[in-house]
């Protein structure tokens, strides 16, 4: 009897298991789990529409939720009714385009799927939602992790404050640029026209009052050039001086 019990708990326990498709997953310990940004997005039509879509395949352990290992539904990446099964293509382009975070499959969409910045001033893995609607690292983490809170299609030119949009009128407010320009930027159309760093044209510009600049403070500052530390208005003159006032070529 006792064997039989611990047969059938190894049974389901590994029926619950993550198989199949392993993306927006990792290893922890034992088994793989569904990492933050595999349900940081919004299903594209209603949750109970997805969920009559893709049916859970284990209501005792839910749907995927990060920390997990609840089984994916199978319609959302193959055409099989059990596992091991192959994944089919379509059937998990179907989920993205509908149900990404039912299935656990939001790291795969546009604005999660792209590559973070070499040397980021913040442990991309470690964003929290809380991060991502925040007004001190929203903008860093836009240039810096876009995946990490899916602002791959943005440019690197984010909102610092999520709700700009709420009241457009503001971006032409008296008395309000100053705010829009910094905290608005994205949907006041007041984005950098380039988040390239120019030796170049930053030289020239302080060519004419100095000839040489404090040493940087930063062992990062030629990657945070790169990525338009030097020329992006969300930093202070004072902060870029601080860090890489000979990278930037501030006096």
């Amino acid at each position: 009897m006792l064997f039989l019990f611990s047969f059938l708990l190894v049974f389901f326990s590994a029926n619950a298991a993550i198989s199949g498709d392993l993306n927006c997953t990792t290893y922890k310990g034992t088994s793989f789990v569904y990492t933050p940004a595999a349900v940081a997005c919004s299903n594209l039509i209603s949750d109970a529409a997805c969920e009559v879509l893709y049916v859970d395949p284990d209501t005792t352990a839910g749907y995927p939720s990060a920390g997990t290992d609840a089984e994916r539904p199978l319609a959302c990446y193959t055409t099989a009714t059990a596992t091991p099964a192959a994944v089919v293509q379509d059937m998990k382009t179907a989920a993205l385009d509908t149900c990404p975070k039912t299935c656990g499959l939001c790291c795969q969409t546009d604005a999660y799927n792209c590559a973070n910045v070499a040397y980021p001033r913040l442990d991309c893995s470690t964003i929290t939602t809380a991060q991502c609607n925040s007004i001190i690292w929203r903008s860093i983490i836009a240039t810096d992790c876009p995946s990490a809170c899916g602002f791959c299609n943005e440019g690197g030119c984010v909102d610092a404050v999520v709700d700009c949009a709420t009241d457009i009128s503001i971006c032409t407010t008296v008395g309000m640029q100053d705010f829009v320009n910094t905290y608005c930027q994205r949907t006041c159309g007041r984005c950098p026209s380039s988040t390239t760093y120019s030796s170049t044209t930053t030289a020239s510009s302080s060519s004419s009052t100095c000839t040489s600049y404090n040493a940087d403070s930063s062992s990062h500052c030629a990657d945070w050039a790169a990525n338009g530390f030097c020329t992006n208005t969300f930093y202070t003159s004072a902060q870029r001086k601080s860090y890489c006032a000979s990278t930037c070529k501030i006096c």
